[in-house]
């Protein structure tokens, strides 16, 4: 708890909530303990929580956008790469209580794990009835996140340009292929290509399937004269 405390800056009530929110599926079933003792219920929880502020963040601070506009921001802020690079950042991957095997198979590092602990512990401060503190420290958090986001929106939206530009052109999508992977379990790498008009045009890698082609769409944009080459 002392940890959490830290993290947020936020005193921990219920402690309770907190455990559930760092304890991973493995653990609960390891100890033939209630499913309600791990952090899946309050990940759905937190979810909701984090939607509501973000939502909050994103209408103040851009009051002339179209709801459409804001609800892409949003898609890419809470997404599980954008939340994982957060968790670690604040080290919440380090406090996650997991399985013995789990534990050795270092899984508090993966993207969904960390994504899904940081939205749980959203879920026990909520609960803990600290909304109105939490809401201060996300916008301290998210608001960065949001910025260079609306910034740089070709990066973090490529394959939806990409795949617009090219149904323009011919009716073809771009198809994407995990080329291979690398590194060991909790911390993958992986290559994958994107092939259109029976060319391979790009080459990427990333911590998850997602973010490899997220990069790549964002390198055959920039190919492809779709994007500029500065951004």
């Amino acid at each position: 708890m002392d940890d959490i405390e830290k993290i947020f800056g936020i005193k921990v009530g219920n402690k309770d909530f907190f455990v559930s929110a760092l304890t991973h599926p493995s653990y609960t079933k390891e100890n033939n303990l209630e499913y309600s003792k791990c952090y899946e219920r309050l990940e759905f929880l937190g979810d909701a929580v984090l939607k509501l502020v973000v939502s909050s963040i994103l209408y103040k601070k851009f009051p002339d956008a179209h709801e459409g506009d804001l609800s892409k921001i949003r898609s890419i802020v809470v997404s599980d790469y954008i939340l994982s690079n957060i968790s670690k950042k604040l080290g919440i991957d380090k406090i996650i209580i997991a399985s013995e095997h789990d534990t050795k198979q270092g899984i508090m590092k993966l993207e969904s794990v960390t994504a899904c602990a940081f939205e749980a512990v959203l879920g026990a401060y909520f609960l803990d009835e600290k909304f109105d503190l939490l809401t201060g420290k996300l916008e301290e958090i998210f608001i960065p996140y949001i910025e260079e986001i609306n910034k740089n929106m070709d990066k973090y939206n490529a394959k939806a340009i990409l795949q617009e530009y090219t149904q323009s052109l011919t009716k073809q999508t771009p198809v994407y292929r995990l080329v291979k992977e690398s590194g060991p379990p909790h911390n993958r790498i992986f290559t994958v290509e994107v092939e259109y008009n029976n060319e391979v045009i790009a080459e990427a890698e990333g911590y998850s399937k997602k973010e490899a082609e997220q990069k790549c769409a964002y390198l055959a944009c920039k190919k492809l004269g779709v994007v500029e080459c500065q951004k």
